[in-house]
């Protein structure tokens, strides 16, 4: 049972799955068996479409160093005179695997002079790697790699001395399920033991990001709203901007921090921080370089002498060029309306990729994969280093508008299979939260195959993503979270409403998971298939591990505020089955080794709604192993999931024929008791 200050218990009856015991495993492997018994040859119907359709998330740009370029290649790094050339192997991951699964490249980082190459290697799935060390001119590994674990490629890796002596990392200090993390410099040849003194907020567990350039190094905090916390001169550390509440993203320019932040700018504006500044923590003493504007502008990147200014216009991106006194000298000539790939959370963004004097950006359409162009400062065209892989060339997007229940017009996209006027059977995919924009990309997980077999998919742009600048984040985040489901819900009525859809999905990931979640207990008439992937279902259970409570005291709300516990137990889906309900079907879908979302997660709300179920439709689960929560999954892991999840969703909205042997059976079967 878990208590609020005065209130009476939470129920919590299948707390016992969030252990790893082998009851648990059991049950669990019964849980697998059953949604393979239920799916039968679904997935198996619909692979080689996906397969065809399905990519990786967007391409990873390549490496400059050294007079070359450095990128992956299946297995391998290569080493080549041109971006993605062909050229010598410098490593085979495969030589690191310890397990029968296939080891994961998370991440890679050459040496400024090219001379030595460090990778991160993950090897379970769970997106935690270690690092290697590779001589590039012999291919031979090094011995003076550190050993400290990364929690994940988030933080770049290994972050270059300019003088190729060494190198910043970010890793955990602890176990890494303490979510504690530290900033160690490894000096090659070196051992690495201890983090460095850096002055950071007492017993923080955010993300701590490393930034290096010239002889200055800035320690970012934060992964939703980073702030560069602490400043290394070349001598000894010092507190920076400590006190500042605002998003500051930037990157080290000559002796200034070049940044996009919030402050007295939702939608963002462009200021220079003077790194030896004594007033750093007063804006007043901050250069503004360019104005807030009607644009959402959301990164920058140094180019050059120049500026790159990334930007959303209805949710659409666009990159402006600016010279390092904030005037405007041109912009990229991006070939469609679409999107430009960079991570989703602005803490990502502050990791330095590609070469320094040209701009290389990974840029997709709703209807086309991810292609990687490159933009040479003055130039009137980009260049196409790697084109689409794959797409829907025929089908057709149209931008639209719904109106939620507080007034508020919410955007979305439908992309639908040529010619195609009627009414559908239609998926909605959103995310909404940690002020993180949903593009309109091509479709991620394999879901472009959806749209293939005749269906409907819609991108929605929800409150509490950052898709619309800070007031669109703030909108549905904490007190105002129920907003973001207020949104979903506004957008599905209106694809009901205006004939457009059949019948209704949902899916999501992560915290798109909670969402899903949230949509089938709060509206279960709304949906003919619910998909949460790699879901949050219990906010409460999540608040007893450090990472769960990380993450909810950024977006949801304060573990030791009675008043936001009782706020949060009205989203938190595990909470909100009611027995005697007639739920949609239901495929939750996890990984085992995920840190971020456990499956337990997807555990507890199986077996809540499996209890719960008064109506004939089953609830499905899958819990992977040595899968994590998908930033580390080998492709062809992928397309079984999204195979399997993409199959559920076409058959119960009626894009795929009906099968007895996929409806649930009776008098006690294992179809039956997924119900």
């Amino acid at each position: 049972m878990e208590t609020t200050a005065g209130d009476p218990p939470v129920p919590d009856p299948y707390r016992w799955l969030e252990g790893e015991d082998e009851e648990v495993l059991r049950w669990q492997r019964w849980q697998n068996a059953l949604t393979t018994e239920v799916l039968g040859d679904l997935p198996a119907r619909v692979r080689d479409l996906v397969d065809g359709l399905m990519v990786d998330r967007a391409p990873s740009l390549p490496r400059f160093a050294g007079g070359r370029w450095f990128h992956a290649k299946g297995s391998t790094v290569v080493r080549s005179d041109e971006p993605f050339g062909d050229g010598a192997t410098v490593v085979d991951i495969g030589q690191f695997a310890d397990r029968e699964t296939e080891p994961f490249l998370s991440w890679l980082s050459p040496s400024p002079d090219g001379a030595v190459l460090a990778i991160g290697v993950c090897t379970d799935g769970s997106e935690q790697n270690t690092i290697r060390l590779i001589d590039t001119a012999t291919g031979v590994v090094r011995d003076d790699a550190p050993s400290q674990v990364l929690f994940d490629g988030w933080t770049g890796g290994a972050i270059w001395l300019p003088d190729s002596t060494g190198f910043w990392f970010t890793a955990v200090t602890g176990s890494v399920f303490e979510v504690t993390k530290g900033v160690f410099l490894h000096r090659l040849g070196a051992v690495t033991t201890d983090p460095e003194p850096i002055p950071l907020p007492a017993g923080t567990m955010d993300y701590v990001i490393p930034q290096a350039g010239g002889r200055w190094t800035v320690i970012a905090h934060g992964l939703a709203t980073p702030v560069p916390y602490a400043v290394h001169d070349g001598r000894s550390w010092r507190p920076f901007i400590t006190d500042v509440s605002a998003t500051i993203a930037g990157h080290i320019v000559g002796d200034r921090y070049v940044a996009v932040t919030d402050l007295d700018a939702p939608r963002g504006r462009l200021v220079a921080i003077d790194l030896d500044s004594d007033t750093p923590n007063d804006p007043s003493t901050w250069t503004e370089l360019v104005p807030e504007s009607d644009a959402v502008l959301r990164t920058v990147t140094p180019v050059a002498d120049l500026l790159y200014l990334s930007q959303f216009v209805d949710t659409y991106a666009q990159i402006s060029i600016v010279d390092s006194a904030g005037r405007r000298v041109g912009e990229v000539p991006l070939p469609a309306r679409g999107a430009i790939s960079e991570g989703p959370f602005p803490g990502m963004s502050l990791v330095r990729r590609g070469h320094d004097e040209q701009m290389l950006l990974s840029f997709s359409t709703p209807t086309r994969s991810w292609s990687v162009l490159r933009h040479i400062p003055g130039a009137d065209s980009v260049e196409v280093l790697r084109p689409p892989e794959t797409g829907l060339p025929d089908a057709t997007v149209t931008d639209l508008w719904a109106t939620s229940a507080d007034g508020t017009r919410i955007p979305y996209h439908v992309i639908s299979p040529p010619g195609a006027d009627e009414a559908l059977p239609t998926l909605i995919y959103a995310y909404g939260g940690f002020n993180a924009p949903f593009l309109p990309q091509y479709p991620p997980k394999g879901m472009a195959a959806f749209v293939a077999a005749g269906g409907r998919l819609v991108l929605a742009h929800l409150r509490g993503g950052g898709e619309l600048g800070r007031d669109w984040w703030h909108g549905g985040r904490m007190q105002t979270k129920q907003n973001c489901y207020a949104d979903l819900y506004a957008v599905a009525q209106e694809l009901l409403d205006q004939g457009r859809a059949s019948r209704l999905g949902i899916a999501g990931a992560s915290n798109g998971g909670l969402l899903a979640s949230v949509a089938l207990t709060q509206r279960p008439e709304l949906w003919s298939a619910v998909i949460p992937l790699v879901p949050l279902c219990d906010i409460v259970g999540a608040l007893r591990e450090p990472y769960g409570r990380m993450v909810i005291d950024i977006d949801y709300g304060h573990a030791d505020d009675p008043a936001d516990v009782r706020r949060m137990l009205g989203f938190s889906p595990y909470h909100l089955v009611r027995d005697g309900v007639t739920y949609p079907p239901v495929f939750i879908e996890a990984g085992d080794t995920d840190p971020r979302c456990p499956p337990w997660h997807a555990r507890k709300l199986t077996a809540r709604l499996q209890a719960a179920q008064a109506g004939p439709s089953p609830v499905l689960m899958r819990i992977w192993e040595n899968v994590g929560h998908g930033w580390a999954t080998p492709r062809d892991t992928a397309l079984s999931e999204a195979a399997e999840w993409l199959s559920f969703a076409m058959h119960h909205l009626q894009l795929l024929p009906s099968r007895s042997a996929v409806a649930p059976g009776s008098g006690g079967s294992p179809a039956d008791l997924a119900r």
